[in-house]
């Protein structure tokens, strides 16, 4: 039998669509994407994670020249927040990345195993995180949920 999954998002055509919160993120997360250590693909990439107690938390990708040990921009701050702020819910990320010249116009969503580490705190607090992704111009796009990126994903009900 064959089947077929879909995925609710949004899609804004620009920056102006967004709503003052959305655009302070977005800045932030490309504020951060700035200062991203990156000497090996030069993508950068930032992120804004905001906490419900009103708290915006930057990170950026770290590179490593032996690629496994380094880590991704929405890792950085999420494990940052949930290590400062271990009861607070994460309401919304934010990805803004692109190659370091800036060329790239579409939106760059989480990889894989960030995916999985924003699962963790979906599921931990047992509230959707909204995620926003865009490159530093043109569109962006906006899930509901990690699972609309993720749909067949493995937590710990599985365990």
């Amino acid at each position: 039998m064959k089947k077929q999954l879909n995925i609710n998002y949004e899609s804004f055509e620009s920056y102006n669509e967004l709503n003052d919160i959305e655009q302070k993120l977005f800045n932030v997360a490309k504020q951060a994407r700035k200062k991203a250590y990156a000497p090996y693909s030069h993508f950068l990439v930032g992120s804004a994670v905001l906490l419900e107690n009103g708290e915006i938390i930057a990170g950026n990708n770290q590179e490593n020249a032996a690629y496994p040990s380094g880590l991704c921009a929405e890792r950085t701050a999420i494990y940052w927040a949930s290590a400062n702020y271990p009861k607070q819910k994460i309401l919304k990320i934010f990805v803004v990345g692109a190659p370091q010249d800036e060329m790239k116009n579409s939106p760059v969503p989480p990889c894989g195993a960030c995916r999985q580490s924003i699962l963790e705190y979906e599921t931990k607090q047992s509230q959707n995180i909204e995620i926003y992704f865009a490159s530093v111009s043109g569109e962006i796009f906006k899930t509901y949920s990690i699972k609309d990126l993720l749909p067949f994903n493995f937590d710990v009900s599985f365990l």
